[in-house]
């Protein structure tokens, strides 16, 4: 999967960043490297958001896929 981020320099120097696709996604860094490691930090932790099990209904079923 890819995703697009904007990075910015910071006023104070270094960077940061944000990922428009996840509303609130966003994360700064001294150095380019220390930014994108903290970017995949950040993505991994917005994704991974616990939500209720939902409940099927009737017919219905739930899946699970790899994105």
């Amino acid at each position: 999967m890819k995703i697009k981020v904007v990075v910015h320099d910071a006023e104070e120097g270094g960077y940061w960043a944000e990922v428009p696709a996840i509303p609130g996604c966003a994360t700064q860094g001294e150095t380019f490297e220390e930014l994108l490691q903290n970017l995949y930090e950040a993505i991994e932790a917005c994704l991974s958001v616990d939500i209720d099990e939902p409940e099927p209904k009737n017919n219905d079923r739930v899946i699970e896929i790899a994105i």
